[in-house]
């Protein structure tokens, strides 16, 4: 979470009014006070990406004769496929939504919660700590099994790379028929308890597994993740993500290498678009601005159709409202919570004080 940056402004004087003056910001003007934004509602995508490496085995050409393994690549590839996409709303600072708060000496809106890029996060209270995304972090790959550790003497001192692979797959059949006789217990020295069976059913797997590579080649597979933030302005019925191609995996928005995938936003007009006279009358008024937030639907889309639709609150679809300045006088100690993605109130309380 952001770090929260806590202005304090306490005063000792005696005026006869107690008023908290909020303004559209002017630079050079503005004093004794503090400056802070609502945010603008942005939306984080994170596309998770499955990366295969297959690396040919030593005997691919062999497969088909010695193991019956039909259609065993011979060249290595590397693919890429999307394994999901999500988004999740998060902020930032709206320039556009401005504010210097100026306050009365007896007014008791003094604590005010800002976050690193000055947005206002709550009046004489605490904000809320924002749970955020943990960093991906992919599981780590087994340490690869060198097959050749598994090779016989016979094995590495043929003369050709054919009648390696020959006895090779002599030695993966005589491993396989291992197997099978210690879990019929037909072999000639069987475990004294499950333990050890496994134990060594385990090993001859290894083995097979290792030996068997050799013709089948190895497959890695890695997962990636990107994540990009975009912040919408308006309506959209077509607007460029990013490109994806099988082979090169995420590719730049001009290379048509990559299959094009898109985002579509929707103002689903949740609030009412407020009169301008409305908004004109407010700034005359006192009082700490606010949001009252809209709503969108997002949703990602490519050729084949629709991936993903979430519907997020959206601070720059609403209106902004002017939150009277009567509850930050002397009669009241107001604590004001703001929501920190669509800037909206999350709660607000009023306590008399004693």
């Amino acid at each position: 979470m952001k770090r929260l940056l806590i202005a304090f402004f306490t005063f000792y004087f005696s005026h006869l009014a107690a008023q908290t003056v909020t303004v559209p910001y002017q630079p050079g003007i503005t004093s004794e006070g503090a400056v802070y934004f609502l945010p603008k509602t942005a939306i984080r995508i994170t596309v998770q990406i499955e990366k295969t490496t297959y690396t040919p085995g030593d005997f691919c050409k062999y497969a088909d004769r010695y193991l019956r393994l039909r259609d065993v690549p011979t060249e290595p590839s590397v693919t890429y496929r999307i394994t999901s996409i999500r988004q999740e709303a998060t902020s930032v600072a709206d320039t556009n939504k401005r504010f210097a708060v100026k306050f009365d000496p007896k007014s008791v809106a003094a604590n005010i919660a800002l976050s690193d890029d000055g947005v206002l996060m709550a009046i004489n209270a605490t904000p809320k700590p924002t749970v955020l995304q943990q960093p991906f972090k992919p599981a780590p790959c087994p340490e690869p099994v060198n097959p050749r550790q598994y090779m016989s003497e016979e094995i590495l001192a043929a003369g050709s790379t054919a009648k390696m692979a020959e006895l090779t797959a002599q030695d993966i059949y005589e491993i396989r028929e291992s197997r099978n006789l210690l879990t019929r217990g037909q072999a000639d020295y069987m475990p004294k308890d499950g333990a050890q069976l496994q134990l060594m059913l385990n090993q001859l797997d290894m083995q097979d597994r290792s030996l068997t590579s050799l013709f089948a080649g190895t497959t890695q597979k890695d997962t990636l993740e990107k994540s990009m933030t975009i912040v919408p302005n308006k309506e959209s019925k077509q607007s460029l993500l990013f490109r994806f191609s099988k082979k090169l995996g995420l590719v730049d928005d001009d290379d048509l290498a990559g299959v094009p995938y898109y985002i579509m936003i929707a103002d689903l007009h949740a609030v009412p678009i407020a009169a301008p006279e409305d908004k004109k009358k407010q700034k005359q008024e006192d009082g700490i601005y606010v949001n009252v937030p809209g709503k969108m639907k997002a949703s990602i889309y490519n050729t084949e159709g629709v991936i993903v639709t979430n519907e997020f609150p959206a601070a720059q679809f609403g209106n902004v409202e002017l939150l009277s300045g009567a509850l930050f006088n002397k009669r009241y100690t107001t604590h004001l919570w703001l929501n920190p993605v669509s800037g909206a109130i999350d709660r607000l309380e009023a306590e008399q004080p004693k």
